[in-house]
């Protein structure tokens, strides 16, 4: 199409398809949170979920990064994760920030603080490269 603008349509995801990442992440926080509090262990929590899902850890780790939750499997997180039908397609208000990334922002905070303008500089960096999935080392 004429004066389409590629790159721009390419970096927006439609709106179900985040709101479908974000709830399937809320959902395993919920998960997660009631695992921890009933004692289990915090390794194999992520291998634990996916099971109650009845999908693979792969496919787990495939949704939490960037595959696309479609229909059936929508239904099907739904269904086994005790939520109503169409409950992963809305949108919701994340409200503030959960305990751990408070606890990272703080950390950010403190680092921006104690850094000079140069380091300032690379600390931006690392984290736009990381946004843009360009990073070579982990952030």
């Amino acid at each position: 199409m004429p004066g389409r603008d590629v790159a721009a349509s390419t970096k927006t995801l439609p709106s179900i398809t985040v709101a479908r990442r974000q709830n399937a992440l809320a959902l395993f926080q919920s998960f997660a949170g009631k695992a921890l509090a009933g004692g289990s262990p915090p390794k194999g929590l992520e291998q634990a979920f996916a099971a109650s899902l009845q999908i693979s850890p792969s496919m787990w780790s495939q949704i939490k990064s960037a595959r696309p939750i479609g229909d059936k499997l929508a239904r099907q997180i739904e269904h086994l994760g005790g939520r109503p039908r169409g409950w992963l397609d809305e949108a919701r208000d994340r409200g503030g920030p959960s305990p751990a990334e408070k606890a990272f922002m703080d950390l950010a905070l403190a680092a921006w603080r104690a850094s000079s303008r140069g380091e300032r500089k690379a600390l931006r960096e690392r984290l736009a490269a990381a946004l843009d999935g360009t990073s070579k080392t982990p952030v």
